[in-house]
């Protein structure tokens, strides 16, 4: 074996999803991969908390796009149920309750969701619902195309002639409130057709329009849960990567990326064990904006990322309670009266509202392995604005504005209120046993997430794309990121999709060939033919109706040209 033939080597800082996804592409590509990770656990925030039986997941609680799940395992020659990963459908996908008694479900029924529009905007309503669809179907299969499965290395990505034509059917420079309100005309149904930006971490009133497409694939694909926990998908991955030779370093954390004398190369990491280890390549899965100050030497480009904007923190709560509720089911949004304003109050106040938007995940109701017998796990997640740097804080007393702890208190009594109000539960808070709590700074203490926000960067226009920070460092050769923020996005199914873009982006780098299997889904017979069946047909275009009428079009039109009809028409009128 030659010097060049040597099996590569690389280590990844972080076992957040996009981590552990791309160690086991890259182990199956041939590279030995060593994974360091400064929690006893993998998943980063995709991790799980328990107590006394009880489950609860940290982070991510529904799992979306599930097609993008099944191409991550595929192309590591496995698949989801090969590994033990159950998904269970949750129907409905989720109760909204308005603070008027009224409540909203939304579901993948199509029956359903006829009955819940028509009761509020009527016949046309429902009409204009199948057109909302239509357009949210378009964003979402333009940007799995153009966007989730191809890199934007530089501003001239965006210039390719395949994403630039369709760059106005995603309607990137209108809010997804905007376009929502052209397809509903009521104030209710627009709020319960964009409350789902939250997911991005942005306000509806800024999310680009684009973003329906998180509406869309839950309309039509679903809302799923992975029986025990979502970190059992992240533990499956785990195992493929083993299988495939990844070495995984818990409790380890990493204080700096080595670099070659001239700054210009990674060439591994040390530890904070000061221990130093070598590597061809580097990824870095732990937030970026964390890595580029604290891993990197500091440079301007370091500092520019902490001015970016944001997305959201959150305060969430984890309670155990003594028996069940079955007000609740598994996926629950109590949205505020004060909708703009309560988002407001988040994203350009960094605040928690007076009357906030909340969500509430019970995944006992689905997952009875989530709680004791007869008894509820629940999951609440507020959104609130993130930590204050000293810049935002400029001229304000941070410690008194974001007073965390008053903060908390002042969540949890107004959540138990809402939903003993809004669903008719009687004394939920009488019947809690044991907390926990996550606010922006455990977040941030916990996870290295910068100003504690949960989704990494925001999601706005100039913050994606060929803006966002690049899946390669611009200086730094062999220095490659995935994670939340950098392309292509935030969310767990983003994230994998990110794994196959960096991962794939490392092996030209080293001049090596994408190893993934072929994908599959053509229905074929034993030979290995597609079917007749299921070949498909464009013609005929049109019906012999529509063919002998344009028949009848054509032959008038070149008499007319040749003047037959119109001499005829002449010779009557002078008869007359």
């Amino acid at each position: 074996m030659t010097k060049d033939d040597h099996q590569k080597t690389a280590i990844i800082v972080g076992a957040g999803v996009g981590g552990v996804a791309t160690a086991a592409r890259l182990a199956k590509a041939g590279f030995k991969v060593t994974v360091f990770e400064k929690n006893d656990f993998t998943g980063g925030r995709c991790s799980l908390l328990h107590h006394n039986g009880y489950r609860f997941d940290q982070g991510p609680s529904l799992l979306l796009l599930p097609h993008l799940f099944r191409e991550a395992f595929h192309d590591l020659g496995t698949s989801l149920e090969a590994e033990g990963v159950e998904l269970m459908k949750c129907e409905p996908n989720y109760n909204l309750w308005f603070s008027d008694g009224e409540s909203f479900e939304l579901s993948t029924d199509v029956s359903r969701m006829k009955e819940e529009v028509e009761k509020w905007e009527g016949k046309d309503g429902f009409e204009r619902y199948l057109g909302f669809l239509q357009e949210a179907h378009r964003h979402y299969e333009l940007s799995v195309t153009h966007v989730l499965k191809r890199n934007f290395t530089s501003l001239l990505s965006m210039a390719r002639p395949s994403f630039l034509r369709h760059l106005l059917e995603l309607h990137p420079f209108e809010s997804i409130y905007s376009r929502a309100s052209k397809y509903f005309w009521t104030e209710r149904l627009r709020r319960v057709f964009t409350f789902g930006s939250m997911y991005m971490g942005m306000s509806p009133f800024d999310a680009p329009g684009t973003y329906s497409l998180l509406q869309y694939t839950e309309l039509a694909e679903g809302i799923w849960y992975p029986k025990g926990g979502f970190h059992s998908v992240i533990s499956a991955l785990v195992r493929v990567g083993e299988r495939y030779g990844v070495t995984y370093r818990l409790s380890t954390p990493v204080s700096s990326i080595t670099l070659s004398p001239n700054n210009c190369n990674a060439t591994g990491v040390t530890l904070t064990s000061r221990e130093s280890l070598s590597a061809d390549v580097v990824i870095i899965n732990a937030d970026l904006v964390y890595a580029y100050n604290n891993l990197l030497p500091p440079t301007s480009t370091a500092t520019s990322l902490k001015r970016r904007p944001a997305s959201c923190s959150s305060i969430s709560f984890y309670w155990a309670m003594d028996r069940q509720i079955p007000e609740l089911s598994t996926h629950n949004i109590f949205l505020a009266d004060h909708y703009r304003e309560s988002f407001d109050s988040i994203f350009k106040h960094q605040l928690i509202p007076s009357q906030p938007s909340f969500y509430v995940n019970v995944p006992s109701r689905i997952d009875p392995t989530a709680a004791p017998d007869m008894k509820d796990s629940i999951v609440v997640l507020v959104p609130v604005g993130h930590l204050l740097s000293e810049q935002e804080g400029a001229g304000i007393d941070i410690h008194t504005k974001q007073d965390w702890d008053t903060m908390v208190s002042s969540a949890r009594s107004t959540v138990f209120s809402t939903i003993e109000s809004r669903t008719g539960c009687p004394n939920l808070r009488s019947h809690l046993v044991h907390e926990i709590v996550n606010t922006p700074q455990t977040w941030q203490d916990g996870f290295n997430l910068d100003k504690g926000a949960i989704l990494g960067l925001s999601h706005s226009f100039f913050n994606v794309l060929s803006f966002r920070p690049k899946t390669k460092h611009p200086a730094i050769e062999g220095l490659y990121f995935v994670g939340a923020s950098t392309h292509p996005g935030t969310g767990v199914p983003i994230c994998l999709a990110g794994s196959k873009v960096t991962s794939e982006q490392v092996l030209a780098g080293m001049g090596m060939g994408v190893l993934w299997a072929e994908k599959g889904g053509e229905k074929k017979n034993g030979k290995g033919e597609v079917k007749e069946i299921d070949k498909v047909h464009v013609l005929p275009l049109f019906s012999w109706f529509h063919i002998v009428v344009m028949v009848v079009v054509v032959v008038v039109g070149v008499l007319l040209a040749k003047g037959f009809l119109r001499d005829d028409r002449d010779e009557r009128l002078e008869a007359v």
